[in-house]
């Protein structure tokens, strides 16, 4: 892969300064500035621009060093950025950094931050919410603080704290500082973008074995590996480059996928694709066959297991046989694939934290998965699934001492939440709200008002009903780079949020190596970082101590002190190739000698101190213990079916965008400009359809066109849609069915049905 990138044949690129360029102009001077790239020598950027929008080509190179954001916060990959006159004119890949090299998302990033779109100033509604086209005029910061103070102050006053929202979106940086703001202002109304992405996988490996987790890439010991439901190769491309030297090695891989992606082809001993929404059944075909050949590590499953009798009874009654019938996959191949996992181990498991997670028998059968590593004795072993605590950092590489999660619980913050009762499992495992419930909770009064982080409206299902409850909210305030209508037409003010380049916070944390990550650039306009953001919020409502009044080092340096790692910003800044934090040897078996409870008692942080087979946390809550497959409410066995008879699979990945990120940059856009619904030959001939039509997809739900893309990557009966599509937004066809352990929507087993546009 080329891992460098100029924005011109000179080293030129857009200013800051440039103003009153359409979208049309910037994408035909994109598209000339590649042509010159290839050697014409001078730039068209001149016909749009003012010669002192450039740097000088003669002016000396500094090069700075930041990480990359376009993957939704992770993987953040290493970027060396080359700038003249403090303007990034080239992007490369960063050498000897944990995670790299760039893919095509990094390499296009100077177009999402030199795009003349960007908002640049805080901008505030003019007009009524719900009143035609929004008019936004811009203001001050000042104003702006002063505004957000007043409203949720006053909602605070008359209805208690829990009324105003704080949501971190994408990208994920920011959640320690907004979890720290909520908590000081006494709100438990802090949510995520989690709640219906990597949290279901996180929440059901507490329930089995007391530690969040999605699994675990095969090491140098590692001899085979379970991957169920990731496409690494389009997803996670620098994780892939891992996955296929481990097939070098000589791993064995197994891979559960309803689509035939690049990993199943690049590394699949064998690919057990399975009809969406039937992998609760898979998972107990799976565990029945390590039960039948007794692959089980005995003295493991006997010592450090409860409920082994219940599952082995559950279990019996799904064969092979009887799993094919459900699932689709043969049964030849399901006793193949256990075979390699049981005479090959050690190994590992690799899950998806999105995919098959959308599902409303997630919270069963994600945690039947997780069964699999443990009932095979892998876990914490030499080739397995290391186990333990690492560094003090969370997903976010904030502290529980930075969030003030002991004020939350000290101070009864939990026994108010709004989604207690709704899921309260989930609430059990996570100080943020489930946000499904938005509609219904600002129906009711109980939101009011909100601080929106990167939010967008179609990432839940049904998605008029959340911009409806925006909307309805009596004051919102949203952060982002761009004026996205989906989303910012029932917003009351948007504002400027700086991008990678332009920020410091949050550290990067790769096993014990920590990174700072300093500006490379000043902010354009008026743009602000994130945590600078939150941060002035929080000062403006009356905490301006705690919140370092704004000074993003400050509340670094805060975070590293409440890690106990005596480490200071001064050390990282000494170290600009990561200061490594010094540590033991990793130790095998660890539940053995009381390293996975806070306790120091032996076990695993169960509240049996066992891997949970029988989960008494489900059981205590009123749920059934034993993982449990159900059909999915809309499946080919529903009454609806035979109107609907082609199953929905939505929420897959593509190379060049992210969820609904990056879509109008030129350099990407140019691969996938029109949203695509995928399906198989079959079913395309037996509607008259071919490669290239515009189809209506519908269902009970509603109706949306797109172009039919017809592939043998899709199994027949099944067809698959990329979501984020403003234009087609897919979630118009999802129903509001949660998963009542995990609160979970059911992206990727829905029913519809497709004709020519």
């Amino acid at each position: 892969m080329d891992t460098t990138v100029s924005t011109t044949a000179t080293d030129q690129t857009t200013a800051p300064q440039s103003q009153g360029l359409s979208r049309r102009s910037f994408i035909a001077g994109a598209a000339g500035a590649a042509v010159i790239g290839a050697g014409l020598g001078s730039t068209v950027f001149d016909i749009f621009h003012p010669t002192e929008a450039f740097a000088d080509e003669n002016s000396p190179v500094e090069l700075r060093y930041s990480y990359c954001d376009m993957c939704n916060h992770m993987p953040k990959c290493g970027i060396v950025c080359h700038v003249k006159e403090e303007k990034i004119v080239r992007v490369e890949s960063r050498t000897g950094y944990p995670s790299s090299p760039l893919c095509a998302k990094g390499i296009a990033s100077l177009q999402e931050l030199y795009d003349p779109n960007r908002i640049l100033t805080p901008l505030k509604r003019i007009n009524e919410k719900g009143s035609g086209d929004p008019q936004f005029e811009p203001i001050t910061w000042d104003e702006a603080y002063a505004t957000i103070a007043e409203k949720f102050n006053a909602v605070k006053a008359e209805h208690g704290a829990d009324a105003v929202f704080f949501f971190c979106g994408d990208p994920k940086e920011p959640r320690g500082a907004m979890q720290r703001v909520a908590t000081l202002f006494g709100s438990s109304s802090y949510g995520t973008e989690s709640s219906v992405c990597a949290a279901a996988s996180w929440l059901c490996a507490n329930l089995v074995f007391g530690q969040q987790s999605v699994g675990a890439d095969p090491g140098e010991d590692s001899t085979c590996s379970l991957i169920w439901s990731l496409n690494a190769a389009w997803s996670q491309p620098n994780r892939f480059n891992g996955l296929m030297s481990a097939k070098e090695r000589g791993v064995k891989f197994v891979v559960v996928d309803p689509r035939i992606t690049p990993v199943v082809s690049g590394l699949a001993d064998v690919h057990l694709q399975l009809r969406p929404g039937s992998d609760g059944a898979l998972a107990a075909g799976f565990i029945n066959q390590i039960i039948v050949n007794e692959y089980y590590d005995k003295e493991f499953v006997e010592n450090w297991t409860v409920g082994f009798e219940e599952l082995k009874a559950y279990v019996a009654e799904y064969t092979p046989e009887k799993v094919e019938e459900i699932t689709w996959v043969p049964a030849d191949k399901l006793i193949e694939a256990v075979r390699i996992m049981a005479k090959s181990g050690p190994g590992t498991l690799v899950t998806s934290s999105k995919g098959g997670c959308h599902q409303t028998n997630v919270g069963n059968y994600q945690r039947a998965v997780f069964m699999i590593p443990a009932l095979l004795g892998f876990l914490d072993v030499k080739g397995g699934m290391a186990l333990g605590p690492g560094l003090p950092f969370d997903y976010a590489a904030s502290t529980r001492g930075f969030q003030l999660e002991d004020v939350y619980e000290a101070q009864g913050y939990q026994e108010r939440r709004h989604d207690l009762k709704d899921f309260p499992v989930w609430a059990r495992y996570y100080k943020m709200i489930q946000t499904v419930k938005l509609p219904e909770y600002v129906a009711e009064g109980k939101i009011r008002a909100g601080v929106l982080l990167g939010v967008n409206s179609m990432m839940w299902p049904d998605t008029p009903r959340y911009q409806e409850a925006i909307k309805n909210m009596e004051f919102t305030v949203a952060l982002d780079y761009y004026m996205r209508p989906w989303t910012h037409d029932f917003v009351d003010m948007l504002l400027p949020a700086a991008m990678c380049y332009e920020r410091s916070a949050a550290l990067a944390v790769f096993g014990r190596k920590i990174f700072l990550r300093e500006p490379a650039v000043a902010p354009l306009g008026e743009a602000r970082e994130d945590w600078r953001i939150i941060l002035e919020i929080g000062s403006a409502l009356g905490y301006e101590e705690q919140c370092f009044g704004g000074n993003v080092e400050a509340a670094l340096a805060e975070v590293l002190r409440t890690t106990g790692l005596e480490v200071t910003i001064d050390d990282l800044k000494a170290h600009p190739d990561g200061f490594e934090i010094p540590g033991n040897p990793p130790e095998e078996r660890k539940y053995a000698s009381g390293k996975l409870r806070p306790d120091g008692q032996p076990g695993f942080n169960t509240p049996s101190g066992k891997v949970e087979l029988v989960s008494q946390v489900l059981t205590d809550l009123g749920f059934e213990g034993l993982p449990i497959y159900e059909e999915p409410i809309h499946s080919p066995l529903s009454e609806d079916a035979a109107q609907y008879p082609l199953i929905l699979n939505t929420g897959s990945r593509v190379p060049y965008y992210t969820h609904s990120k990056l879509r109008d940059l030129p350099w990407l856009n140019q691969f996938m400009p029109d949203p695509i619904v995928r399906l198989n030959p079959a079913d395309a001939t037996a509607r008259g359809l071919t490669d290239g039509d515009k189809v209506r997809i519908f269902n009970q739900q509603g109706e949306i066109e797109m172009f039919a893309e017809v592939t043998n990557i899709v199994m027949p009966g099944v067809v698959d849609i990329f979501h984020g599509w403003h234009q087609a937004d897919v979630n118009l066809l999802t129903t509001r069915d949660f998963d009542p352990i995990t609160g979970f929507p059911p992206f990727a087993c829905g029913l519809c049905q497709i004709e020519k546009a």
